[in-house]
């Protein structure tokens, strides 16, 4: 609880404890008034110098006036009962009643504000949370020791040094040491990473164990740090629909429900006078008018609202989703349309050895002469067939080492004649071969002018992806779409594993955003379309949807420019907790609307025929506020999928 709070929650409680100290006290006319105005003046001083500072920026209509207005009313209604000794108009039913009132009006006003202020501060601090990644130094060494400097200090290519316990301050490559970095702060999970010399670190991490010396890769003022923090920071900033719509809604409720109230003071005992000729109770009227006005408080909408997105965003933060915007959250949750890359997206990108088919030799052996004919060559098969091989390839048993484009590699390994390559290298060394059906890359072997069978490489499917779909679709998305730039067996293997409703393949980049276009003409007009890319090579296409999700993307500058939500890790389960995030955000917000202006509606009705009293006009104002509040705090909380 932050110091402001305490301090508010001391004044509640004073005021609380003399106003129920008073009500036992045998104690009449002016120093009840003045008794009674102790704790009012207690609990309520902010309020009355908000609603003057406003009355002088000539700003006067919101709901300090409101309170300000309705409370002075009800002190100086009391002291008209009190100076005509309870007779004839008076409102409260007993001398000095309306000083209760008008105490309770405010106490309960600041205990709504209470909650109010509470309810902040715990989505602060999930968002805070994340604000700790920021570093407060960097050590760079300097004399033999080490010197702690600003990080907006540190250039480009400098060497610095992050001990055991320190945060990674600036994006940079390991040069010495090995260590476990935590990255929870990131990603929102809490597994570890292991890190070594010539690994890229990221800014935020914790470095737990082993000291790191780091060559920076970029200013910290662009780095991964300081770019999530400025997209949080200005999260708020953008509006959604519903919060416009209440801001609108404010501007011109408040100033009608105070010309009504004035109305209702006023119009009604005219009609009385000089109409009916009868007695005007001008005192029933102010005080039914001062009723009103306590009713009227938008505190509910206003307050509620705002603070339901901003929760929202702040449980998305914690869980490692970050929105940039309550615009995009409510965007977010009508998506009924959710568009794939590919490569990195529902794969790794990683191509692993899957397979090795009809091979008429050790499996092992076969891939040992596979590894060894292509170990001069640094094309991303010849990386992954290493992998595979798990050992140092000794050059020396590889000579007359032949690369010929486009069909693979021919070469001698301990004097043994090798071809690795695909189909177009087996015919050209008018090689029977046998094909595939397995879809990926698929590398023919021959030894000795022999076919020795065949090795499948594909791009390995992300863990959590199949599940990820699968839960997309129970969450209510209506079509999943992949696009892709592989060939065609390739995306409709991998389209067929996942369970993808519809698939594109062979697609350039300019390709995926005219792929894009159509699927956002031919959907319905209130159903949403998702991009979910690596945002590395897809920012037109994140640009191009209704929402774009960049995922895995830590340290990519197209991800957080290009994209709306940014994905703290690559787990492709993170999109169907963005979503549910954002569903339950907009429940929370349109239960809080249709709530508090239902039960305003019904109050303010029977405020003005005479039905409610000050005591339900609190309940009007200030307990549909705590419940609305109470309601939006709930969207801090994310369940596990």
């Amino acid at each position: 609880m932050s110091k402001k709070q305490k301090k508010m929650l001391a004044r509640i409680l004073v005021s609380a404890a003399l106003l129920v100290g008073f009500g036992f006290l045998p104690i009449t006319g002016v120093l009840r008034f003045f008794c009674y105005l102790i704790p009012y003046l207690v609990i309520g001083y902010d309020i009355l110098i908000k609603a003057f500072k406003g009355i002088k920026n000539r700003q006067p209509f919101d709901e300090s006036l409101l309170m300000a207005v309705a409370t002075i009313g009800a002190f100086a209604i009391a002291v008209y009962d009190s100076a005509r000794g309870g007779g004839a108009g008076t409102l409260a039913g007993h001398e000095g009643g309306d000083y209760t009132e008008a105490v309770a009006v405010m106490l309960f006003y600041q205990v709504g504000e209470w909650f109010q202020s509470y309810a902040v501060g715990r989505s602060r601090r999930n968002i805070s949370e994340l604000m700790d990644i920021r570093p407060d130094y960097a050590n760079i060494e300097s004399g033999g020791g080490l010197e702690q400097v600003d990080p907006d200090e540190v250039e480009i290519g400098s060497v610095i040094v992050v001990q055991p316990g320190e945060k990674v301050p600036i994006d940079g490559i390991i040069l010495e040491g090995n260590s476990t970095l935590n990255t929870s702060a990131l990603t929102g999970e809490s597994l570890p990473r292991e890190a070594s010399e010539g690994d890229e670190v990221l800014s935020g991490c914790i470095n737990m164990t082993g000291v790191l010396k780091i060559r920076t890769t970029k200013e910290f003022g662009e780095s991964t740090v300081s770019k999530i923090l400025d997209l949080v920071e200005n999260a708020s900033s953008r509006k959604s629909k519903s919060e416009e719509f209440i801001t609108k809604f404010a501007r011109v409720y408040t100033p009608a429900v105070v010309y009504s109230a004035i109305a209702l003071a006023v119009l009604p005992p005219l009609v009385r006078m000089l109409a009916l000729g009868m007695s005007a109770e001008w005192g029933t009227w102010v005080y039914r008018a001062l009723t009103f006005l306590v009713i009227s408080c938008p505190c509910a909408l206003v307050i509620s609202i705002p603070l339901s997105f901003f929760a929202g965003i702040g449980g998305a933060s914690n869980a490692g989703v970050l929105i940039k915007g309550s615009n995009y959250m409510e965007t977010l949750a009508q998506t009924k349309y959710v568009v794939f890359d590919k490569t990195g997206t529902l794969t790794q990108g990683v191509f692993e050895v899957d397979a090795v088919h009809h091979n008429k030799m050790e499996e092992r052996k076969l891939l040992e002469y596979a590894a060894l004919a292509e170990s001069a060559s640094s094309h991303p098969i010849s990386r992954s067939l290493l992998r595979a091989y798990g050992r140092e390839p000794d050059r020396t048993r590889v000579t007359e080492i032949q690369e010929i484009s486009g069909n693979g590699v021919t070469a001698k390994v301990d004097g043994v004649s090798v071809a690795a390559g695909n189909d177009k290298l087996m015919r050209r060394l008018g090689i029977d071969y046998i094909d595939c059906h397995r879809a990926g890359t698929i590398i023919h072997m021959a030894i000795d002018g022999e076919y020795a069978g065949h090795i499948v490489i594909s791009d390995v499917i992300k863990p959590h992806a199949q599940e990820a779909i699968a839960s997309l679709k129970r969450s209510g998305v209506e079509r999943t779409v992949m696009l892709t730039g592989d060939m065609k067996k390739v995306a409709e293997h991998v389209a067929e594993q996942l369970g993808i409703d519809q698939v594109y393949s062979g697609l350039l980049p300019a390709d995926k955003v005219s792929k894009v276009e159509e699927l956002l003409e031919q959907k319905p007009e209130k159903s949403k379309l998702a991009f979910v890319g690596d945002g590395i090579n897809d920012a037109p296409v994140l640009s191009r949807a209704d929402i774009g999700i960049a995922m895995g993307a830590m340290g990519s500058d197209a991800a957080i420019e290009a994209a709306d939500v940014v994905l703290m890790d690559d787990d492709p389960l993170k999109i169907v907790k963005a979503i549910r995030i954002s569903r339950k955000c907009l429940r929370i917000v349109y239960q809080n609307i249709w709530f508090a202006i239902g039960i305003k509606i019904i109050c303010l009705i029977l405020g003005a025929v005479g039905i409610a009293n000050m005591w339900l006009a609190i309940f009007a104002d200030v307990g549909v506020m705590i419940i609305a509040v109470l309601n939006a705090i709930r969207a801090l909380f994310v369940k596990k999928l």
